[in-house]
């Protein structure tokens, strides 16, 4: 599990690899990955945008930027979690990710939260990037 906490909010993500969608002689690999995020702190918050940074073992980076996670874009309470579980595709047997929720407070402010660089393992690969 990779965890990271920015201005009261608690990032934790676990990927796991998906041996049964993933397709090795094709250099196809995919994974899932499980995010919680909890508001530690007093004030109500709303996640807006994602932003994502993927390298894979080549070290070529995709970006990707949109409106909240899973087609929603929650509000966290102060003591509330969100979780959701979401996936990637990869023609490496590894890779990282790592990224940033776009968050707006009650007053209309808005800042970023960090979301951990976590390691995207196979079997298929001899050595971990991380």
């Amino acid at each position: 599990m990779y965890e990271a906490i920015t201005d009261g909010i608690k990032v934790t993500v676990r990927p796991m690899f998906l041996e049964e969608q993933s397709e090795p002689v094709e250099n196809h690999y995919v994974w899932a990955y499980h995010v919680t995020i909890e508001n530690l702190g007093e004030r109500t918050v709303q996640l807006v945008n994602r932003y994502w940074r993927i390298t894979d073992a080549k070290g070529i980076v995709q970006e990707v930027r949109g409106p909240g996670v899973v087609g929603e874009q929650p509000v966290l309470e102060p003591g509330a979690a969100f979780e959701y579980t979401s996936g990637t595709p990869l023609t490496t047997p590894s890779g990282v990710m790592m990224g940033a929720y776009e968050m707006e407070g009650p007053d209309g402010t808005m800042f970023d939260v960090a979301v951990p660089a976590f390691s995207l393992d196979s079997p298929h690969e001899a050595a971990r990037m991380n």
